[in-house]
C-alpha cells in the first residue's frame, strides 16, 4: 500500500475556526477531485477550541506538493492565513502502510 500521509494542526484566531473550517471543506473538494488523494479529513479538537485537525492520505508526497500549487488552493491557502493565530508548523509525516 506505501501511501504518503500527513497530519497538520492548525490554529484558529478565537471566533474565527467556522470560517477556517469552511475554507479548509472547500479545500478538501478540490484536492479529492484528483486521483491521487484518498483522504482528507477535517477534524475539530475538542480539548482546543481554537485547533482544527487536517488528515491527509496521498499516492505520493509529489502529489501531495503538487496539489498545493494548484492556483485555486493557492487563493484559498492565502484566505485562511488570515485566519490563523499562528503560522502553520511542519505537519507530522506519516507513511501508510495499510488498514481500511
Amino acid at each position: 500500500m506505501n501511501k504518503y500521509g500527513l497530519q497538520n494542526k492548525f490554529y484558529a484566531i478565537e471566533g474565527k475556526k467556522d470560517q477556517l473550517i469552511s475554507l479548509l471543506l472547500k479545500a478538501s473538494k478540490l484536492v479529492l477531485s484528483s486521483d491521487s488523494c484518498h483522504l482528507y479529513m477535517i477534524s475539530e479538537d475538542k480539548t482546543d477550541e481554537n485547533c482544527v485537525w487536517i488528515t491527509e492520505v496521498w499516492d505520493t508526497k509529489e502529489d501531495h506538493d503538487k496539489a498545493l500549487m494548484d492556483p485555486k488552493v493557492l487563493d484559498l491557502i492565502k484566505d485562511a492565513l488570515p485566519l490563523l493565530s499562528d503560522m502553520p508548523q511542519k505537519g507530522i509525516v506519516l507513511e501508510i502502510i495499510g488498514g481500511i
